[in-house]
């Protein structure tokens, strides 16, 4: 995969070190991965294993002590802070396991934040309706579940038509259920748009909806895996 068209990040020995005092924290030792366009890709490994930390570089959100990391062919690696926020306004979509929506403003609202400031926007109501939500359009997030609050996240995050959704932990604050309706909707997305979808999990189970596993263990990547056949949400054994 050398043309930098086929995907849409490669990383060569990426670091990044946290000093503490006198400690030196080792967050990432030399990632070097490829990530494919229009996959559903997941990041697997326990808690301190560099998957959050991964996943904050290459969305702009933090820097890395040393390494490359290109985004369609671009070195992220020289861009300024200035330079970054750009990045993630116009490529990048976040999905957290905390909703962060604003409480006073209702579904339709809290989606139609981000096209205010995105240059190829979608329309907000074509977003709710990708993820199910057309009915809930003018309720505010203490009128809708925990599930429903999470589309909401992922409809304000597709609205900005972005090439890449990052989504760390989803379905963590979720019930099974839940669980399944929220990474059904973003199966979807990744289905009808083509967005390259990177979602961090615990939960191992989930890996077997994804094109490929990317396994993280002491700040590095142990080992890749490509599921040769795919789950559907609602076929996984939680």
């Amino acid at each position: 995969m050398n043309n930098k068209n086929n995907y849409s990040f490669k990383t060569e020995q990426l670091t990044k070190v946290y000093i503490t005092g006198e400690t030196e924290v080792h967050a990432l030792r030399g990632v070097d991965i490829e990530i494919p366009n229009g996959e559903v890709v997941v990041l697997l490994g326990p808690s301190g294993s560099g998957k959050s930390t991964f996943l904050n570089i290459i969305g702009g959100l933090d820097k890395a002590t040393s390494g490359h990391v290109y985004f369609r062919g671009r070195d992220l690696a020289t861009y300024s802070r200035r330079e970054l926020t750009y990045f993630r306004r116009e490529n990048i979509g976040f999905v957290f396991q905390a909703y962060n929506l604003v409480p006073s403003l209702t579904c339709l609202e809290n989606v139609a934040l981000v096209t205010e400031i995105s240059p190829n926007p979608m329309d907000p109501k074509l977003a709710l309706q990708a993820v199910g939500l057309t009915n809930r359009a003018n309720h505010f997030p203490a009128q809708m579940s925990g599930g429903e609050q999470q589309r909401v996240a992922i409809a304000r995050a597709l609205a900005k038509q972005p090439e890449v959704m990052l989504c760390d932990e989803p379905t963590g604050a979720l019930d099974s259920e839940t669980g399944v309706v929220v990474l059904k909707a973003l199966l979807d997305v990744n289905e009808k748009f083509n967005t390259t979808c990177i979602i961090i999990t615990h939960n191992a189970i989930i890996a077997q909806l994804a094109h490929r596993v990317i396994y993280f263990a002491d700040g590095n990547v142990s080992h890749v895996a490509v599921n040769k056949v795919r789950k559907q949400p609602d076929e996984i054994d939680w």
